[in-house]
């Protein structure tokens, strides 16, 4: 892959976003905001946001410069100061086997929303039941596979080009997947019914913070939201320069990651309860809620 550094701090900040923003994101944390006490559970997890991005991801970011290598080469690197270098290779294979996990069943979710596009594009997912359209390809096989292959070949392509090319094509996605949530999240407040949603999503239940599967719930969201152990963050730190402040990179990393999943939930919880959906729906607030 192409060694060429981010164009700016700034650049390096938005990829990482970008690598972090997903599905945890878009229907996890409003879903386990709203059944998790709401404000209470809102408390808990910044609490860990700032503790593993201070702590988990900083130390990505500082081992991946350090190495000025990949998963496998930053592993080896860091258990060599104990003489396990062999070892450390190994277990660098454990990150890179879940992210290929994470990236197969991302390349299916994009497809889906690839096809969405189109279909909007062209009409005729305006005058489609919502549910059956979602299960008429979800439950289909090799129904999206025109549009697996694009996901797959695009991003491939991206991949070639290296840290230039991830820069350019974040400077594109994370400022329209804001101001297309921020748009999405005004039109859900006039809808009729709301109003329930943010209730659902902010009315604090203090009791929930002497629930230990709250915190368990929050501590996990949050460790996923990061992508911490997930080996992007270590590979984008390779990229890094010896003056960058990584815990500043990991603080800003943390904090656009947070307000992705708060403008998310202020979309999907109020329009689930809007048209009298189930919070616990998963991809169904993706592709059947939202298009509604």
């Amino acid at each position: 892959m192409n060694k060429r550094s981010f164009s700016s701090r700034w650049a390096f900040i938005i990829a990482c976003v970008g690598s972090a923003v997903g599905m945890a994101n878009v229907w996890g944390f409003p879903y386990k905001l709203g059944t998790n006490g709401g404000g209470a559970f809102l408390l808990i997890y910044l609490f860990f946001i700032v503790l593993f991005s201070y702590v988990g991801l900083s130390a990505e970011y500082a081992i991946g410069r350090r190495a000025k290598t990949g998963t496998l080469g930053s592993y080896e690197y860091a258990w060599k100061s104990r003489g396990l270098g062999t070892v450390g290779k190994i277990i660098g294979w454990l990150p890179l086997a879940g992210s290929l996990c994470i990236a197969i069943g991302y390349a299916v979710i994009i497809s889906y929303v690839l096809k969405a596009l189109a279909q909007a594009i062209d009409g005729s997912l305006m005058s489609v039941d919502t549910n059956t359209w979602f299960e008429s390809f979800a439950l289909t096989p090799y129904s999206v596979v025109p549009f697996h292959f694009i996901v797959v070949a695009g991003t491939l392509f991206t991949l070639f080009f290296g840290a230039h090319s991830i820069e350019k094509t974040n400077k594109i996605m994370m400022p329209l997947f804001f101001i297309l949530f921020a748009v999405l999240a005004v039109k859900v407040a006039t809808l009729p019914g709301s109003g329930a949603g943010y209730k659902f999503l902010f009315t604090p239940d203090f009791g929930k913070l002497t629930d230990p599967m709250v915190w368990i719930s929050a501590m996990g969201q949050a460790f996923f939201s990061l992508s911490i152990t997930g080996s992007g963050m270590i590979v984008y730190g390779a990229y890094l320069p010896k003056n960058e402040d990584v815990v500043s990179a990991a603080k800003n990393t943390a904090f656009f990651d947070t307000l992705a999943a708060m403008v998310a939930a202020l979309v999907m919880i109020p329009a689930v309860f809007a048209y009298h959906t189930d919070p616990a729906a998963g991809p169904g607030l993706l592709f059947v809620t939202l298009p509604k």
